[in-house]
């Protein structure tokens, strides 16, 4: 029954992506972002999941985006994209603005400052110990980080932006276990695509109704804009 309703889901917000696509060619949501370059370091942990619980460091491209582009002033969703060079195979996380308590962490969130706030895996990681979240929150930034791409880099400067990284049960505590920084690149954008369900973390996979759900809008989105 979940399996046929998120296949369902999935299919319909694919139809809305490629109508958005049609106004939208190339990113029809996260239109607009600011490219950041950076580390994620495990401090170790005890989740029950290798790449969670393995303390290690990796090299970090991200992408923070406003997911419906509405104008600067305006609260947004905001959406923090993560790829980890992990030995030449790509790992991406997509975080998403949310609440942190237990129902909040499932609820996506309208927000214009991304240094305030929580940004959530929103659905879990299949792990041999069961579900698991991500989450990231703000230890340092140099102030307030409006999301509007210009006025993150104005905001952000040369300086950097420290995240802490929990993990939790989906009706858990938030427990932390890495430090992400990310600072400005040389590029202000990213053509890159984030996909974790074909990038997985190591260690890790998408259980089939998360896919079922996603995937059919990362494949809309992903195909070549017509001009």
């Amino acid at each position: 029954m979940r399996l046929r309703i998120s296949r369902a889901l999935g299919t319909g917000f694919a139809g809305v992506f490629r109508t958005i696509k049609a106004l939208r060619p190339d990113r029809p949501i996260h239109p607009q972002g600011v490219r950041l370059v950076g580390t994620l370091e495990r401090h170790g942990s005890a989740s029950g999941t290798e790449w969670v619980d393995t303390a290690g460091t990796d090299l970090v491209t991200a992408r923070l985006s406003r997911s419906l582009g509405l104008p600067g002033r305006c609260p947004d969703v905001l959406g923090l994209a993560l790829r980890l060079a992990n030995d030449g195979t790509p790992s991406d996380v997509l975080l998403a603005s949310t609440g942190a308590s237990r129902a909040g962490r499932f609820a996506l969130t309208l927000r214009r400052n991304a240094a305030a706030g929580v940004f959530s895996s929103l659905m879990p990681y299949k792990t041999p110990a069961g579900p698991l979240l991500l989450a990231a929150r703000t230890v340092s930034a140099p102030g307030q980080l409006r999301a509007e791409p210009e006025t993150f880099r104005s905001d952000l400067g040369q300086n950097a932006w420290t995240l802490g990284l929990y993990h939790a049960r989906p009706s858990g505590h938030w427990v932390r276990f890495g430090t992400l920084t990310l600072s400005a690149s040389g590029e202000p954008d990213t053509t890159e695509r984030f996909d974790p369900v074909l990038n997985t973390l190591p260690g890790t996979a998408t259980y089939d109704w998360t896919a079922q759900l996603r995937e059919p809008s990362y494949t809309a989105a992903r195909q070549p804009a017509r001009r």
